[in-house]
């Protein structure tokens, strides 16, 4: 038997049980992984809260690494015993061992261990493909404005964006946040609580704003943001920390500079094989060789799942969250 955390119905992280579940044999285009690490990530509390809809009981999570104990039908490209990363559904990452599709694994370079994999396989990707596909615009030399610089993947983004010649000014909530984000190669620091956020933009550019917003927080930040924007710039929406974006006014984009917005999901950047290999052989041949660290802020064991979902709801989190199997 395996455990597994998993919920009966949607709700706050009390709804969040550790239970024994069989694993079973892979079927065709599945195998069986043994977990060393999970991803613990914000995006966790929209299944488990109902905003994303799934139909409880069921497990949580879409990333982790381990090695593959099993194969079935019709794997190719995989052996028992390699080590492997995922970012993916269907949900069930949080638990130390499962079954599961074979489409969404990553081969680890030896020198990338599992904690950092697992800290950092769907924060790395996602935030490679933000950088590099989602505005077309985007070149050295530009400046970009990157909310929540320093959570998890935050100071990811900001290595890989320094990477690619950009001047990156991050938001924070506090002092302690500002000296990790600045430690990473965040350019300028932005407190969000205390300052007005597009002023202070408009400012530090010369009052031409930057050609590009990654906002993950959404709801509170999403006017501060359009006003951030350069003429013709883009805001790209990674996520919704506070709440999903409002309904986008086309007339508004038009005011503010004839700016873009978009709101991007991993999967379509994944999904043309070409494309995907590009982007992860960037991740992971930077991490395996150091040029980007992993900043692990916070350690949890699958019983203390309900703690880990308070700690990242209440902003308490710095850094990148993980359980240690």
């Amino acid at each position: 038997m395996a455990k597994a955390v998993r919920f009966h119905q949607a709700g706050g992280p009390e709804v969040l049980q550790l239970e024994d579940v069989d694993v079973g044999l892979p079927g065709p285009g599945e195998v069986r992984i043994r977990h060393a690490a999970v991803g613990c990530n914000f995006a966790d509390t929209y299944f488990r809260s109902g905003y994303y809809p799934v139909q409880p009981p069921c497990g949580l999570g879409v990333e982790a690494a381990g090695t593959i104990e099993a194969i079935g039908e019709g794997v190719f490209g995989f052996s028992v015993g390699d080590r492997v990363s995922y970012n993916g559904s269907p949900l069930g990452a949080y638990s130390t061992e499962r079954v599961m599709p074979a489409a969404p694994l990553f081969k680890l370079p030896d020198a990338v261990s599992f904690e950092d994999a697992a800290a950092s396989t769907m924060r790395g990707l996602s935030a490679t493909y933000w950088l590099m596909k989602t505005d077309p615009r985007l070149k050295a030399g530009d400046s970009i404005l990157l909310h929540a610089a320093a959570g998890g993947v935050g100071l990811l983004a900001i290595q890989i964006a320094k990477m690619l010649g950009l001047r990156v000014i991050g938001t924070v909530s506090s002092a302690e946040k500002a000296a990790l984000a600045s430690s990473y190669g965040c350019d300028d620091i932005i407190f969000y609580r205390r300052e007005d956020v597009a002023a202070r933009v408009k400012e530090l550019t010369g009052g031409i704003g930057v050609q590009t917003v990654f906002d993950s927080v959404g709801k509170d930040t999403y006017e501060g943001s359009l006003k951030s924007l350069r003429r013709r710039g883009m805001l790209v929406g990674c996520g919704t920390a506070s709440g999903p974006f409002p309904p986008i006014d086309a007339f508004q984009t038009m005011l503010q500079g004839s700016v873009y917005f978009t709101r991007p999901a991993f999967a379509d950047y994944y999904a043309d094989p070409v494309e995907r290999a590009e982007l992860a052989e960037f991740w992971f041949s930077n991490l395996a060789t150091g040029k980007i660290k992993v900043e692990i802020g916070q350690r949890y064991d699958l019983a203390d799942a309900v703690q880990a979902h308070q700690d990242m709801e209440a902003g308490r989190t710095i850094g990148s969250s993980i359980f240690v199997i």
